[in-house]
């Protein structure tokens, strides 16, 4: 009975090939947890941007010297 690697069952790589540091090893594309930090800090860039042009007061009118 052989042992068989993780490469050899399809599955993802959990990192354990890769030796990240500083941002590298939050933000990456080679793990699970990378690739989701990524996706979150994209949807939060999104929906700052969204509440920033939501939120901001609206300009009035000058209104016309009679």
């Amino acid at each position: 009975m052989s042992v068989l690697s993780q490469q050899d069952h399809g599955g993802h790589d959990a990192g354990s090939q890769h030796q990240f540091t500083g941002i590298a090893k939050y933000f990456n594309s080679y793990t699970i947890t990378g690739r989701r930090n990524c996706v979150l800090a994209t949807y939060a860039g999104i929906a700052v941007i969204f509440l920033y042009f939501k939120l901001k007061p609206k300009k009035k009118k000058a209104i016309a010297a009679k």
